[in-house]
């Protein structure tokens, strides 16, 4: 029997643990909030994150990392991208020497511009080969209501690849294998800095065609930086690419959205911030993107004009405006 550890008890790692205690593994989601621990330990619940959805027998919880760790072949990491570091530094002696690492994390780390999956084979001390990345369009709230979803699964070794899609696929979660890790990663980390712009222009009252436009150019925008850094054109035409961009830009479950969206809506950028209960990701891995794309020579107009927005006092009609003021290009022309 599989033994996992959830390292992480916030929204998505409830809901993957779920799909893992589904497919047959045996789940322990480690926590820092005691009351959300023992909701799901004691009760098979996670009111502050799910209510009122039952969780699996097979899904248990403590706020011990060790014992979360202990005898676990599989290592889902879902804490905020920026804590990942500090984390790992306290857990990796903990890890089995075999297990395999799954981040659920989209974001780009501060100060370094590396990827969820260099962070943790620095921090962790592991080969890439040891590494997966799960991405896809998979709101949280659908899935632990298990409605049907599929998702990405990237891991370099494909045998690794194929074990974890193996551990959680379940009749209403599809995962699909891949071995490009770093196209996964920059659409998952790129599409939430795409939907806090999308949610700013819904905000702003902007309609269909508007949003069709931010997001398409988001994408294009989004594959620029991945084939920079070597992913495969195609992970972005596949759920890890327009699959999720879509559901994050558009879905009202999407933090990202709803963070930029309130922007739209007037409310300052601390306001925004003192509203959103969960964490959104693009609030602080929009500056190492654009960071990560400077280096490698790709334009990344709609990523800088968020940046400007939530980290320098632009406002959310002047991303707008600066967006439509661009040169007119060829569509398919790497720059534009």
């Amino acid at each position: 029997m599989t033994r996992v550890a959830m390292m992480g008890s916030g929204s998505w790692g409830t809901a993957f643990g779920m799909v893992l205690a589904d497919a047959g593994s045996d789940v322990v989601i480690w926590g820092r909030d005691a009351a959300v621990v023992q909701d799901i330990a004691q009760r098979h619940r996670n009111e502050a994150y799910h209510p009122g959805l039952d969780l699996p027998d097979r899904l248990t919880a403590t706020s011990d990392p060790d014992e979360a760790l202990d005898g676990a072949s599989i290592v889902v990491l879902a804490v905020p991208a920026q804590a990942l570091r500090e984390n790992l530094g306290g857990w990796r002696r903990s890890i089995a020497d075999r297990a395999v690492l799954v981040s659920l994390m989209k974001g780009i780390e501060i100060g370094t511009t590396k990827r969820m999956s260099q962070v943790i084979t620095e921090a962790a001390d592991v080969s890439e080969d040891r590494v997966a990345v799960v991405s896809g369009p998979n709101l949280a709230r659908e899935i632990v209501e298990r409605q049907p979803a599929a998702t990405t699964v990237a891991c370099i070794d494909q045998e690794s690849a194929r074990r974890l899609q193996d551990a959680c696929t379940t009749d209403y979660f599809r995962p699909y294998w891949t071995t490009d890790v770093v196209g996964a990663e920059i659409g998952g980390s790129v599409k939430n800095v795409i939907a806090v712009a999308n949610g700013m222009a819904a905000g702003l009252g902007l309609g269909e065609n508007s949003q069709a436009s931010l997001i398409t150019r988001g994408l294009a925008e989004m594959a620029r930086l991945g084939v920079a850094l070597g992913a495969d054109p195609l992970t972005f035409q596949g759920l890890a690419g327009v699959g999720d961009l879509v559901a994050t830009c558009q879905s009202p479950l999407s933090r990202n959205r709803t963070f930029g969206f309130n922007l739209g809506q007037g409310l300052s950028v601390e306001e925004t911030i003192a509203v959103t209960k969960q964490t959104c990701e693009a609030y602080k891995s929009c500056q190492p993107i654009l960071a990560l794309g400077q280096e490698h020579g790709v334009e990344m107009p709609i990523t800088e004009q968020v940046v400007g927005v939530l980290h320098h006092g632009r406002s959310p009609k002047s991303m707008a405006a600066a967006f439509m003021a661009r040169d007119t290009t060829s569509e398919v022309k790497m720059g534009s």
